[in-house]
C-alpha cells in the first residue's frame, strides 16, 4: 500500500508541470509585453496608454478564466445513483451477469435515464460503484465519474465536464484573444527588430544600448511565442465552438450515444440556439463571464426524439393509400401525443358536416402502433 500511495502522490504531483509552465510563460509574457515593449521600446504615450489598457482587460479575463477551469471541481453523480444496501449486496454478490443487469433495470426505472451500453445493458460503473448517468463517464486520470465529461486535459489539470466546460471554452475564448492582441500590437516592433539584426553590413547598423538590446530579445522571442500558441489554440477553440453548437462532447463526438433504439450522435441536439443556451445560459449578459451559468443539473438532458423508441406507445392514423412520407412524418414526431391530442388528430379524419369517416377503397383504415416502456 504504501509504494502504490507515494506513486500515487509523485503522479500528482507530476500533473502540476504542464501548468506551471504556462504559468511561467503567461507571467513572463506580462513582463516582456508591459515592460520591455510598452515602457522602453515604444515611445508614444498614447500607443502606450492604449495598449495597457487592452492588454490588461484580456489578460484578467484569461487568468480569471484559466484559473476557474483549473479549480472547479468536477461534478459526480449524486447518491440517488448509487445502489442500495440490500442490492448492491445482491450485486455484489451474484455472479451471472443477467442478474445483475436485473437489478441495475430495477434500480434505474425510477432513475433519468436515456442511454445504454452498445450491448444495451444499464451503464454502471465498478469502481465508483454508482449507475452512469447519461453523458457521465469515468476518467482514470481523475479516478472519478464525471457528469458530462468532455476530456481530461493537462493543460489545467482537470476534468472538463459539465461544471467547467463553459470556463474551459472562455478559457479558450480569452487565451485566443490574449494571443491574437500581442502579436498583432508586437509585429511592427518585431519587423523592426528583425530587419536591423538582418543587415549585412555592420557599420550601418546602430549599436543599441543594453537597454534596448534585451528589449529586442524580449520583442522578437514575445512575438514567436504568441503567434505559435495563437495557431495551436485556434484549432481547438473551432473545434469545441463546432461541438457546442452540435451538443456534443469530445467522447461523443468519437463514440455517439447508445439510446434504446440505438446510437444517435445527435441525440441531445435540441437545435443551434438551445445548444448553446445549455452551456452559457439564457442571459446573454453573463455568457462571457466566467461564472455559473449553465443549464441543468448534469444528471439529466434533454433529447432529441430522431427514431420512434420502441419502449415508448405513439398511434398515428393513416388511411390506405397515403403516401409512406406522411407516415414516417407522424412517426418522427418529438413528443408522443397526448390523450386529448389523440381524440383531437381522430377527430381530424371525420366530417364536420356528415360526420363520416375518412376510408379507403377497401372501407379500412390501418393504425400504426408502437409499444414502448416509458
Amino acid at each position: 500500500m504504501a509504494p502504490t500511495h507515494v506513486l500515487r502522490c509523485c503522479q500528482r504531483g507530476l500533473a502540476w508541470i504542464p501548468v506551471i509552465f504556462i504559468a511561467l510563460v503567461v507571467c513572463w509574457s506580462y513582463y516582456a509585453y508591459v515592460v520591455e515593449l510598452c515602457l522602453i521600446t515604444i515611445r508614444g504615450t498614447g500607443e502606450k496608454i492604449i495598449y495597457l489598457v487592452v492588454f490588461h482587460l484580456s489578460f484578467i479575463m484569461f487568468v480569471w478564466s484559466y484559473w476557474k477551469t483549473i479549480f472547479t471541481r468536477p461534478a459526480n453523480p449524486s447518491k440517488e445513483f448509487c445502489l442500495p444496501i440490500s442490492e448492491k449486496e445482491q450485486f455484489e454478490k451474484e455472479q451471472r451477469p443477467e442478474t445483475q443487469q436485473e437489478i441495475l433495470r430495477r434500480v434505474a426505472s425510477t432513475l433519468p435515464l436515456h442511454t445504454r451500453t452498445g450491448a444495451g445493458a444499464i451503464r454502471y460503473c465498478d469502481r465508483c460503484k454508482v449507475i452512469k448517468p447519461d453523458r457521465c463517464h469515468h476518467c482514470s486520470a481523475c479516478d472519478m465519474c464525471v457528469l458530462k465529461m468532455d476530456h481530461h486535459c493537462p493543460w489545467v489539470n482537470n476534468c472538463v465536464g459539465f461544471s467547467n466546460y463553459k470556463f474551459f471554452i472562455l478559457f479558450l475564448t480569452y487565451s485566443l484573444i490574449y494571443c491574437l492582441f500581442i502579436a498583432a500590437s508586437v509585429l511592427q516592433y518585431f519587423i523592426k527588430f528583425w530587419t536591423l539584426c538582418r543587415r549585412k553590413s555592420a557599420e550601418n547598423c546602430p549599436k543599441p544600448d543594453p537597454p534596448e538590446s534585451q528589449a529586442k530579445f524580449h520583442v522578437l522571442f514575445l512575438f514567436f511565442v504568441a503567434a505559435m500558441f495563437c495557431i495551436s489554440i485556434l484549432s481547438l477553440f473551432t473545434y469545441h465552438l463546432w461541438l457546442v453548437g452540435k451538443n456534443r462532447s469530445t467522447i461523443e463526438a468519437f463514440r455517439a450515444p447508445v439510446f434504446r433504439n440505438g446510437p444517435d450522435k445527435n441525440g441531445f441536439s435540441l437545435g443551434f440556439s438551445k445548444n448553446i443556451a445549455q452551456v452559457f445560459g439564457d442571459q446573454k449578459k453573463y455568457w462571457l463571464l466566467p461564472v455559473c451559468t449553465s443549464q441543468g443539473d448534469g444528471f439529466s438532458f434533454s433529447t432529441r426524439l430522431v427514431t420512434i423508441d420502441p419502449e415508448q406507445h405513439t398511434e398515428c392514423l393513416q388511411p390506405v393509400g397515403l403516401d409512406k412520407g406522411a407516415v414516417d412524418g407522424c412517426l418522427e414526431q418529438p413528443d408522443p401525443p397526448s390523450e386529448s391530442e389523440n381524440r383531437l388528430l381522430a377527430n381530424d379524419y371525420h366530417s364536420e358536416e356528415d360526420h363520416k369517416v375518412l376510408k379507403s377503397d377497401d372501407s379500412e383504415a390501418v393504425t400504426i402502433s408502437i409499444d414502448s416502456e416509458s
